[in-house]
């Protein structure tokens, strides 16, 4: 009796240390957000998730941890649906735009362990409905398989915008040849396959068309089959239009500005490429299971030999499905994701560390950048923020920039002085931190490109934006 009573308080007390540390660690996640970008000599800036929510015009976000193999937690903040006051849940679903990619990719390769397909077979061999047009490009190399996955086909179309709801939809043949009621360009190779990387949704897009060809299903279904059911991932689907059964689970999507997108969501028919309803603890789940089976430990979606080419570089940056990095000799495999009022992320070391960030806004992906820098210090993570050298200007200097400016594409942008830097309000980014890197040329902390100003502040340009100061009334 007394060894069963040791064992016991010997567990609960394991099990005590655990949940403190988890704890600690979810606060230090979320009141250590940081930029990407910090000034040279200077402390960087700490925020709350909270915080950065509201400068960002951000509603909800889902995060979800991993740590040794298992998800250590998952918890939502925010509004799913702001007219609602619908709160952000661990089952809320958010669409993960192209990190539906890294899915289809292990769809595709579950069926070359099958031998119903090869890798480097030219697609035309299996496409029926459609095929890759031939043309000077495809004379000597083919698209294949292996270089769809790994954005190495030389097929044209990076993303594609979405449809409103009560949109008629297109077909995928209709899509891929760029034919109404389709609202993107042809997917069409101009460059020879396999001789650089060039990042095509078109490509992926062509992969769903030759998943349903070869094996006569749906698509939703057979990722459902092949992926979703085998990684434990019940809460989520690739259906497009999202059934109206799911819909009370769905977050609404909004833009920059913070206003939602007409009919809450957009559908997504390229769903190999962008059509991924997903809760963040469920993309864990997927993650997991390629983490675990890389370490040969019981595969559920696929053979631990596929993973390791999954997750083996066919170009500098890109394996099958997966972007691959490596730093401060930690190897990574992630993926991002932006639909129309959606952004995600997903970050797994090979290590069985890593993290999921959903958010229903298109400012999420700088969210989510933070996060990652804040999840990366509380994790022992090897992530730094890139260093740049700050110019301290006089004050009247940063006074002649302050005022409102005018931008077609970004609307009324207001300029303030704030101690010795300058703060934009952008009604479609939110807040945006400025610091001198010449007398008229500022960086921002946050990844947004360096901004220039007319010597006498009557304009700026950022990109191919430029803003004219507006007349004073």
């Amino acid at each position: 009796m007394t060894r069963v009573f040791l064992a016991t308080l010997l567990l609960l007390a394991t099990f005590s240390r655990g949940a403190a540390q988890d704890a600690e660690r979810i606060r230090a996640v979320e009141t250590g957000l940081t930029p990407r970008v910090a000034v040279k000599g200077r402390p960087a800036p700490r925020y709350t998730i909270q915080e950065r929510m509201k400068a960002m015009n951000v509603h909800g976000v889902s995060v979800a941890a991993i740590e040794n193999y298992e998800i250590a937690w998952a918890k939502g903040y925010g509004l799913a649906d702001v007219s609602t006051r619908r709160p952000v849940t661990p089952e809320t679903l958010f669409l993960a735009g192209s990190i539906s990619k890294p899915l289809t990719a292990a769809a595709v390769l579950s069926l070359v362990e099958q031998d119903k397909l090869k890798l480097d077979a030219d697609v035309n061999s299996y496409l029926r409905s459609w095929k890759v047009p031939e043309n000077e490009y495809t004379k000597e190399q083919k698209v294949t398989l292996r270089r769809i996955l790994s954005h190495m086909a030389g097929l044209t179309v990076h993303g594609f915008p979405g449809y409103p709801a009560g949109s008629p939809l297109p077909t995928i043949p209709q899509i891929l040849d760029g034919e109404r009621p389709a609202n993107s360009p042809a997917v069409r190779v101009d460059l020879v396959p396999g001789s650089r990387f060039r990042y095509s949704g078109g490509g992926y897009t062509v992969a769903q068309l030759l998943l349903t060809d070869v094996t006569g299903e749906p698509f939703p279904a057979l990722l459902k089959k092949t992926v979703l059911s085998k990684a434990g991932m019940q809460h989520s689907t690739y259906e497009n239009p999202l059934p109206q059964r799911l819909a009370f689970q769905a977050a609404t999507g909004y833009q920059g500005n913070g206003d939602a997108y007409e009919g809450r969501y957009y559908t997504y028919p390229e769903m190999a490429a962008a059509g991924l309803w997903t809760t963040a603890s469920d993309l864990a789940r997927f993650v997991i299971a390629i983490q675990k089976t890389r370490e040969g430990r019981a595969p559920t979606i696929l053979q631990q030999a596929t993973v390791e080419e999954m997750l083996r570089p066919a170009n500098p940056s890109y394996g099958l499905g997966f972007r691959i990095e490596e730093s401060g000799g930690l190897k990574r495999f992630s993926h991002g994701g932006a639909d129309a009022g959606f952004e995600a992320v997903i970050m797994a070391g090979f290590d069985g560390r890593g993290f999921v960030v959903l958010t229903n806004s298109q400012n999420g992906g700088r969210l989510a950048g933070e996060i990652a820098m804040s999840f990366a210090a509380a994790y022992g993570w090897p992530d730094k923020a890139r260093e740049r050298e700050a110019l301290v200007l006089p004050a009247e200097s940063l006074a002649k920039f302050a005022g409102e400016y005018d931008a077609a594409r970004m609307g009324k942008i207001a300029c303030r002085v704030e101690q010795d830097h300058l703060v934009l309000t952008v009604p479609s980014l939110g807040e945006v931190v400025l610091y001198a890197a010449t007398p008229d040329t500022f960086f921002s902390l946050s990844g947004v490109p360096d901004i220039k100003f007319a010597p006498d502040g009557s304009s700026f340009t950022t990109g191919n934006v430029t803003a004219k100061r507006a007349k004073r009334e």
